[in-house]
């Protein structure tokens, strides 16, 4: 009979693990130095996740941190999908939701900080929830 792989034999998952906490890190450090506040990271839905919640005066930020150890195909940002966006908006309404609160009633906008090989490129505002 075969044998199950362990997460030890799976050197390659947990890479990608490492190597998502570690873009999350330094996304992190990097709106923090343009003066955002963080609230929270790695906030999980059934229907989403968002990486970061920030605050920027008194707007709620919502970020999307993306990786591509090369532009080949196309570069981090080029992977966010409509679909990766209608995730990350649904995860956002819920979360906003726990506080009573919508994007109607509150100020938000979501960034995505996009690192491809060495570069590292904030996009604010990249897309809407309009």
């Amino acid at each position: 009979m075969e044998s199950v792989p362990s997460w030890r034999d799976r050197s390659g998952i947990l890479s990608r693990v490492r190597q998502g906490a570690h873009c999350e890190r330094q996304a992190r450090r990097l709106l923090e130095n343009q003066g955002l506040c963080f609230i929270a990271a790695n906030v999980r839905y059934r229907g989403g996740e968002i990486d970061l919640i920030m605050r920027d005066g008194q707007t709620l930020v919502f970020v999307e941190v993306r990786y591509r150890r090369s532009d080949r195909f196309g570069g981090a940002a080029a992977s966010i999908t409509l679909h990766k966006q209608q995730k990350l908006l649904r995860a956002a309404a819920l979360w906003l939701n726990e506080r009573d609160q919508s994007f109607a009633s509150s100020d938000c906008r979501f960034d995505v900080v996009a690192i491809t090989g060495e570069q590292v490129e904030w996009l604010p505002n990249a897309f809407s929830a309009h």
